[in-house]
């Protein structure tokens, strides 16, 4: 009985290294996210910002927020960036999009509906189906 205690202990643990590890790329990700924007890419920000889903541990999704949240607030022109973003990339911000607009604070609110309106106008309605009928890969 106690080796299966100490098995448990050492898979948890193991979890616990590897989230670790997980929110240090993801924080070194955000460095680059800031990099970008401080050098006026915008474009190239976003793209960083959402790549790849963090796992669903809570931690990982708020660290990869707040990095989606700084790309997202340094959007000047919307329907530009969008022009210039893949197809592939609608759907995952239409998600942080949802996640901002939850927060309820005004700056990311207005800029969560400005992006939902233009990103709605370019994907169109499925993207919005698509994003809400996720419950798998959730931000």
């Amino acid at each position: 009985m106690s080796e299966l205690v100490i098995m448990a202990e050492t898979e948890k643990s193991a979890g616990s290294n590897n989230v670790e590890d997980i929110l240090t790329k993801i924080e070194n990700k955000s460095l680059k996210i800031e990099s970008l924007i401080k050098q006026y890419k915008p474009i190239e920000a976003i793209k960083t910002a959402l790549e790849s889903y963090p796992p669903q541990d809570e931690r990982c999704k708020y660290a990869n927020w707040i990095g989606v949240r700084k790309a997202l607030m340094a959007i000047k022109d919307v329907e530009g960036i969008l022009r210039s973003l893949d197809p592939q990339y609608y759907d995952i911000l239409m998600k942080y999009v949802y996640r901002g607009l939850s927060t309820g604070v005004r700056t990311t609110c207005d800029q969560c509906l400005k992006s939902h309106e233009k990103l709605t106008e370019k994907a169109g309605f499925g993207c919005i189906l698509r994003c809400l009928a996720d419950t798998v890969n959730t931000v």
